[in-house]
């Protein structure tokens, strides 16, 4: 009977346990996992040891039991010295765990998880939770500079923080730090044990390091976190317009991708789980505040690609368009039913999400295509690692800071930076279900062989040859209007431009409508008011532009308007083009053959509409077409034969919702982004046959 009561007492008293092991994206989070843990279990962490891109060694604190320095009447020698021992705080607890890094990721493993003491009652009573804060640290400098003595600061700092537990030796100390010059934040850190348990003290308080370099650093954004990339390579983010650095965008690591990947993995089982109806509601959030915070990010994508201001809003409310479409996917995910299918037994069938996914984006509409993907990625389930372009990835990373203040968990959303090495990385990770890219020809192609051949399912929209047909009976003001404006809006760098014209019947008479309409156009930055044109992304993008230029004036065709000597003053050194117009280009042309990112206009002239329609179907690259007639039966046999996935009778093709479809290699795989096959394509089907049936009947039913 005795042994029983002891042993009852013994599983009484409180257990401290150890934070259960596991992988970390990096050394912060691990070190906040032990930390907040210990809160729970009523002891405070401390680092003992620590080789920073290597091994961090936490230990316990004590519980901060200091020993009780009055000596009681009645107490012995011995006993005074049994209880400074047993009391003191520099009696080392023999917990003590490791993190190590292994392979890009910190593992955590618990070395002994025993305590020699009991667990504190509040942890509130710890030394850490009297330290102050930079601003209280400067706030005691600022009053000790007017004389007031260590009580009166005391007094005065808890007017602003009741819960401050410090005394007035603690703002000694601080002042005498301060005589010698000490001012650096770590010594201060506030480490409130409600919020953190770790004595961390090498961290900052400050702003985040990738703000505080000048130009700033795009930041990585890996488990809900933004943090600065180790790589000591980056490329400059530079102002089309004026030539100056407007961020530098670091190549993230293959470590950090490795760590952006299992954050995406980690978050997935809790996400796919998450009600669709509060998925939703993050999206709800997200689209409120991306308007609140249009203005921002219009002027980030003018400073980083060059766009007026005008087309600027455009790209952010044309992705916000995909915003709103999923704030309402719970309803275009719903499965099929079949009852009694044979007899007693049901069949149905349920969209599943993927798991991790990525989105590799290119340069032309830095706001609108990284909307397009992660919205629905993430609303179906998924989570989602982003790749904005290079060139401008800003916008991309100010909306994954909004989808973060909406409420989307840490690691559901992902950005990492960077060139060929990071696109290789995410075609060849076997955690990647699925890929959505938008870009160029070449690396369209490139990535869609890669990717599916490591059993991904892939979107690849690569470059367009959009045309437009004009008959003879077109009206003039509609047809040059929306020529002139698809044609040369966005400097001719979206992929949605209007690239080549077809005049059925001859150019002759409609050249000078044409050319007066073109060099109305204003070409300035993309900041200033009224601005038609801006600056081309890049001194290469012009160099390339002026090559097929002078290419095809050497190959025979006729430059009606040169825009390469343009020169807006005050922005000498900007990437400007002026409005280009080749007229007798043939299909043979270098200029025709390839995509120019670039405000010029191909002028081509066909004796039939049948013949015009056949120059677009022969061309291998032609995302869309449009046709600017009065009639309607010419309308109707182009809408019929042309073999595009956009058709514009009477507008350019330009859609106002994702719409990348095509008949021709444009495209490849077999769903595309908008409505529908866009949930098709980040979304599985799983069939469910089921049958119930009453046990106690023994009956049985075949399938």
């Amino acid at each position: 009977m005795m042994d029983i009561e002891c042993s009852t007492e013994l599983t009484e008293e409180p257990q401290m346990l150890p934070p259960p092991p596991g992988t970390f994206i990096d050394r912060e989070e691990l070190i906040q996992h032990v930390g907040e843990f210990a809160v729970s279990q009523g002891y405070v962490v401390t680092i003992k040891q620590s080789k920073r891109d290597k091994v961090v060694v936490l230990g316990c604190d004590r519980g901060g039991v200091y020993r009780n320095r009055r000596k009681p009447v009645d107490e012995s020698a011995a006993e005074r010295i049994r209880r400074r021992k047993t009391g003191s705080r520099l009696t080392n607890c023999p917990f003590e765990v490791v993190g190590k890094k292994d392979d890009g990721l910190w593992v955590l493993t618990i070395k002994n998880g025993t305590h020699n003491h009991e667990p504190m009652k509040d942890i509130a009573e710890h030394p850490s939770a009297r330290r102050f804060s930079e601003k209280e640290v400067l706030l005691i400098k600022e009053m000790t500079e007017a004389g007031l003595k260590p009580r009166q600061i005391l007094k005065r700092l808890r007017q602003s923080n009741p819960d401050l537990l410090s005394t007035p030796k603690h703002v000694y100390n601080v002042k005498a730090k301060l005589r010698q010059g000490n001012m650096s934040v770590r010594d201060y850190k506030s480490l409130k044990p409600q919020k953190s348990a770790v004595r961390n003290n090498y961290l900052s308080v400050t702003e985040p390091s990738w703000r505080q370099h000048n130009p700033p650093r795009v930041p990585n954004l890996i488990g809900g976190r933004f943090v600065d990339s180790q790589s000591l390579a980056s490329i400059d983010v530079i102002n089309p317009a004026t030539q100056e650095v407007v961020s530098q965008v670091p190549l993230t690591t293959n470590e950090e991708f490795k760590a952006a990947v299992f954050a995406a993995k980690r978050a997935f089982p809790s996400w796919r789980n998450t009600p669709s109806t509060v998925r939703q509601r993050i999206m709800f959030k997200f689209q409120e505040l991306i308007k609140r915070d249009i203005d921002k990010l219009a002027m980030n994508i003018t400073n980083e690609h060059g766009k007026p201001l005008k087309d600027a809003y455009d790209d952010v409310l044309c992705g916000l368009e995909v915003v709103e479409h999923a704030c309402g996917l719970a309803n275009l995910q719903i499965g099929e039913f079949v009852s009694n299918v044979p007899n007693g037994v049901d069949s149905y069938s349920i969209r599943e999400p993927l798991g991790v996914c990525a989105g590799i984006c290119p340069f032309d509409f830095p706001a609108m295509f990284p909307l397009w993907m992660l919205s629905i990625a993430v609303t179906c389930g998924n989570t989602f690692i982003l790749k904005p372009s290079e060139k401008d990835p800003g916008a991309a990373v100010m909306l994954s800071e909004l989808a973060v203040e909406a409420g989307l968990p840490n690691g559901v959303l992902n950005i990492v930076h960077g060139t060929n090495e990071i696109t290789n990385a995410i075609c060849d990770d076997d955690d990647i279900k699925a890929i959505s890219f938008v870009g160029p020809n070449t690396a369209g192609s490139y990535v869609y062989s890669r990717a599916s051949a490591k059993g991904k399912r892939v979107q690849c929209n690569i470059g367009a040859k959009n045309h437009a047909v004009v008959m003879p009976d077109a009206s003039m003001d509609t047809a040059l209007n929306a020529v002139v404006t698809a044609g040369f809006g966005g400097a001719g760098q979206k992929r949605v431009s209007l690239s080549t014209v077809i005049f059925v019947g001859g150019l002759t008479s409609w050249e000078d409508k044409l050319v007066e309409r073109a060099k109305a156009l204003r070409v300035q930055p993309g900041t200033e008011p009224d601005t038609d044109l801006g600056p081309v992304i890049s001194k290469q993008a012009k160099e390339l532009v002026f090559r097929l230029i002078q290419s095809s004036v050497d190959s025979g065709a006729k430059l009606v308007v040169d825009g390469r000597n343009i020169l807006v003053p005050g922005y000498e050194h900007g990437n400007f083009i002026g409005p280009t117009i080749l007229s007798d280009v043939k299909v043979s042309m270098e200029c025709y053959k390839e995509e120019i990112c670039g405000p010029v206009l191909l002028c081509m002239k066909a004796d039939s509409i049948e013949e015009a329609i056949d120059i677009v179907n022969r061309n291998k690259y032609g995302n869309g077409a449009s046709i600017f007639t009065t009639s309607g039966v010419a309308a109707r046999k182009f809408q019929t034969e042309v073999e595009v996935g956009q058709v514009g009778i009477n507008v350019p093709i330009a859609a106002p919702f994702p719409s990348f479809t095509s008949l021709k290699p444009l495209f490849a795989g077999d769903l595309n982004f908008d409505g529908k096959a866009g949930i098709q394509f980040y979304t599985r089907v799983k069939t469910v046959t089921q049958q119930w049936k009453d046990v106690a009947a023994g009956t049985s039913s075949d399938i």
